[in-house]
């Protein structure tokens, strides 16, 4: 009497990973163009924030493009900016868009807004 084992194979098929690869690897490419806008967003919000410690409108944008020229700020300007007042306290709001391409008419749109503490 024989004995045979039904030995089920384990494992991803060669076009399984290939699938997985280009799977991972378009994500990989997509967040590596994501990631500078992240960055520079921060940075938006880091001079926003030290722009309203301005007392006039004109203030306010003066700081912020002097803050913009140091950090290599291209995706907003001083007059993109919305000032207003809050009691006594300077609120500066602010709105911008970045896209991406990705691949013929296909393009990723990432919509960024904020205002100071």
């Amino acid at each position: 009497m024989t004995v045979h084992r039904k030995s089920r194979q384990r494992g991803i098929t060669f076009f399984g990973l290939i699938f997985v690869g280009a799977v991972l690897a378009i994500t990989g490419v997509v967040a590596a163009q994501v990631f500078p806008t992240v960055l520079e967003y921060q940075t938006v919000v880091k001079a926003v924030n030290k722009a309203s410690e301005g007392a006039t409108v004109a203030e306010v944008r003066m700081i912020f493009d002097k803050a913009a020229a140091i950090d290599n700020i291209s995706s907003i300007t001083g007059g993109d900016l919305e000032v207003t007042k809050d009691g006594d306290k300077v609120v500066v709001s602010f709105a911008y868009q970045r896209e991406i391409h990705l691949a013929g008419p296909a393009y990723l749109t990432l919509k960024y807004a904020g205002r100071s503490r």
